[in-house]
């Protein structure tokens, strides 16, 4: 599939996911993307739990999701790995936000990010309150991200739109 257009609907799904709560409590559950209408989503694949890149990717999303919840905007990392490596990252690095596990890689492949033989490409999709794609950035490869500020710059702009 091809990765989705700047203003094209995004790709809905459900996976399961787990949340570090308050307390060290991990939460598992499902998320739909279609159950957040109303609300933007930032879409976080990355290619793997506790790798030196995503580690440093996740963590300053979780240093600065007041930022990104100041703008209305929940934050969700995606990639291969099972709840039980996802629940383990999270407790290691404090994330506090969800992790879905895209196991069978079938979220990954409808949003046009697979890499064969390599797994996927370190992507962040912005999905606004309606559920269309209004910014991405799907790397070449997969050593940088996009940061918080970026990230943020393109939710406020969002926003006063």
């Amino acid at each position: 599939m091809p990765v989705p257009e700047i203003g094209a609907p995004a790709p809905d799904f459900t996976l399961p996911g787990v949340l570090l709560g308050d307390g060290g409590t991990a939460e598992r559950s499902h998320y739909s993307l279609s159950a957040q209408r109303g609300t933007p989503v930032v879409l976080a694949f990355y290619p793997g739990d506790d790798s030196s890149v995503c580690t440093k990717q996740l963590c300053s999303y979780a240093s600065d999701l007041d930022r990104f919840r100041d703008l209305g905007a929940t934050v969700w990392g995606i990639n291969f790995s099972d709840l039980d490596s996802h629940e383990s990252f999270a407790r290691k690095r404090d994330l506090r936000f969800p992790l879905l596990a895209d196991t069978d890689r079938s979220v990954v492949k409808a949003y046009g990010i697979q890499m064969p033989g390599l797994g996927l490409k370190r992507s962040v999709f912005i999905v606004d309150a309606n559920g269309v794609v209004r910014w991405k950035h799907v790397a070449r490869i997969g050593l940088t991200y996009q940061d918080s500020e970026t990230i943020t710059k393109e939710l406020a702009a969002l926003a006063r739109r």
